[in-house]
């Protein structure tokens, strides 16, 4: 049996997990190390990229920043996660916001110091990265439009982390020779940053009873849920662009199957929202965005799934 010392502490290691979102974490080392290997760099075989240090540096000062961006947010939004999350905020109280804030320095010192090991400019990136993120929890997030597209864009940051990295040696006259390649990356964004701009819009009509008696300027509160609907039905419609560029224009393998079946769930998505008026209809709805990103990021493997087939082979030739 624990103690009453030991359980104590193991709720404070709950409650932490929880304010950092510790389950999200793997899904964003995973997500990354899948981009680098079958969309930043196809052309390099899948284990020397595993094995790279410095890429390894970039992924978890990656994964970390997110972390602490967690709990910044967590830090600035306790007042409002009473109404919209009170099971979830009573849980992360457990832990106090001085804790918070010296894990929070503490993430963010060991970030921009691996970044520095990589190099300047990386270090520069993630002190950046990390400026917003803390700019975004304070000030931005509290308005409608900007907010929402400053939280789709942090999500998307990391994976630019890496195609620097990746990219960080090409000269102007190669960049002609990789045209295509940043067209294919820039389709990928574009699809996940709009599905992320969705989420955010999503969370928006979610959340609006906090939101309102926290004095945040989102749209559903300034405007209405109507033009929030609106808003979100254009936005799902314009994802047909990026998805056609990677489905028609350029190859990416069996992933396209994904991509269909993306496109028939917002179709269905679309007319639920349209009916939705509650916060259980709207968390749903918030849940099946989860999910079409999360599965997006297994799903990647599609592109060349000989890559895991050959796994051994790889492996046996390095």
């Amino acid at each position: 049996m624990l103690s009453r010392q030991h359980k104590l502490l193991v709720m404070k290691i709950v409650s932490l997990f929880s304010v950092v979102r510790g389950y999200n974490i793997p899904i964003i080392i995973l997500a990354q190390y899948l981009s680098a290997i079958f969309i930043l760099a196809p052309e390099k075989r899948a284990l020397d990229i595993l094995l790279d240090f410095y890429l390894f540096l970039i992924v978890f000062a990656s994964a970390i920043t997110i972390a602490s961006g967690y709990i910044i947010n967590n830090f600035y939004d306790s007042q409002k996660d009473l109404i919209n999350r009170p099971n979830k905020s009573m849980l992360d109280r457990l832990v106090s916001q001085k804790t918070k804030l010296s894990v929070y320095f503490s993430l963010n010192f060991l970030a921009v110091l691996m970044a520095g090991i990589v190099s300047w400019r990386a270090f520069l990136f993630f002190s950046a990265y990390i400026f917003l993120i803390w700019f975004y929890s304070h000030k931005i997030k509290k308005y409608p439009i900007i907010g929402n597209l400053t939280a789709a864009l942090m999500a998307v940051i990391p994976f630019f982390a890496i195609l620097l990295y990746f990219y960080n040696s090409i000269s102007f006259e190669e960049i002609e020779n990789h045209k295509s390649h940043f067209a294919v990356i820039s389709a990928h964004a574009m699809f996940l940053f709009l599905l992320l701009l969705i989420r955010e819009m999503i969370k928006d009509l979610e959340n609006l009873k906090g939101d309102l008696a926290n004095d945040y300027h989102t749209i559903p509160i300034i405007y209405n849920e109507t033009v929030s609907k609106q808003i979100i039905t254009i936005l799902t419609f314009l994802t047909i662009i990026p998805v056609y560029i990677l489905v028609d224009i350029y190859d990416v393998g069996y992933m396209d199957i994904y991509f269909y079946v993306c496109f028939i769930v917002l179709l269905f998505f679309l007319l639920y929202l349209w009916k939705s008026n509650s916060k259980e209809q709207f968390l749903l709805l918030h849940n099946v965005l989860k999910f079409l990103i999360v599965s997006g990021v297994f799903c990647i493997v599609l592109i060349n799934p000989s890559v895991l087939w050959h796994g051994r082979e790889l492996i046996s030739n390095y």
